[in-house]
C-alpha cells in the first residue's frame, strides 16, 4: 500500500460514512432511529405548544 496523495484521490466523507455504517450495521441503525424518533417527537411538541 502506497502513500502517494497525488494518484490516490481522497476518499469522501460520505464514502467514509457509508462504510462505517455497513462496518457498524446494527449500532449505527439504532443511533439512527433514535435520532429520527427524537426529531420527531421535538417537530410534534413544538406543533403542539405553538397552535
Amino acid at each position: 500500500m502506497s502513500n502517494s496523495p497525488s494518484t490516490e484521490p481522497k476518499p469522501s466523507y460520505v464514502k467514509l460514512a457509508m462504510r462505517n455504517m455497513v462496518r457498524k450495521g446494527g449500532t449505527s441503525l439504532k443511533h439512527f432511529g433514535l435520532t429520527a424518533v427524537g426529531l420527531l417527537a421535538m417537530l410534534v411538541g413544538l406543533a403542539y405548544l405553538t397552535r
